[in-house]
């Protein structure tokens, strides 16, 4: 009975050791320096009946969308073409994803979690079109644009910076909640 319980506790053992290093074999997040912030994205309609390539596993999916990086504490704003497999994720609050470039200022690896398992990441190539000096951002629930000065000057008044893990702006009570809110003078929009 004592080998039948050391022999159950070394299987469960090596099974813990083979799923830790399978969760440690995916890309690591230190190797992606830069912050993406997806703002919004349309996926590509698939049709029904090809929405799984022929060895029965999930295809690429692909659309179009806005967003923010965040490099060397710059912000800049991009329109951007995806193709992932399994999908986009639009970051939530203020939250981004890790990002490199492969191709500067033309295409971005950004790492994803794993839709059911995310403590797994997965790279996503976006090919981004950038557009200098002008971020986005909600307003009154509509896409905006903004000079990146004015978002860099909130982000410093804010302690905001997504590059060193300064995931949640320091707000004040009653204090604008996003660049270009009317409530905040100096972040208000052109007229």
């Amino acid at each position: 009975m004592r080998s039948v319980f050391f022999f159950a506790l070394s299987v469960f053992a090596g099974c813990l050791g083979i799923s830790s290093a399978a969760r440690a074999s995916g890309p690591d997040p230190a190797d992606y320096p830069l912050r993406v912030h997806i703002m919004k994205f349309i996926s590509q309609p698939r049709d029904r009946r090809e929405s799984k390539g022929l060895s029965g596993v999930e295809d690429y999916v692909s659309g179009r969308g806005v967003a923010d990086l965040f490099e060397n504490g710059e912000p800049q704003g991009f329109q951007f073409s995806f193709s992932c497999m399994g999908g986009m994720k639009a970051s939530s609050g203020y939250g981004s994803f890790p990002a490199r470039w492969k191709k500067r200022d033309k295409t971005l690896e950004i790492l994803l979690p794993e839709t059911g398992k995310p403590w797994n990441m997965v790279s996503c190539q976006l090919q981004a079109e950038m557009r200098p000096g002008l971020v986005f951002y909600w307003k009154d629930g509509a896409m905006a644009e903004e000079s990146a000065q004015v978002l860099k000057a909130w982000m410093a008044k804010h302690k905001y910076d997504p590059e060193k893990d300064d995931a949640e702006p320091a707000m004040a009570a009653g204090e604008s909640v996003a660049p270009g809110d009317s409530s905040d003078p100096q972040l208000a929009g052109p007229d």
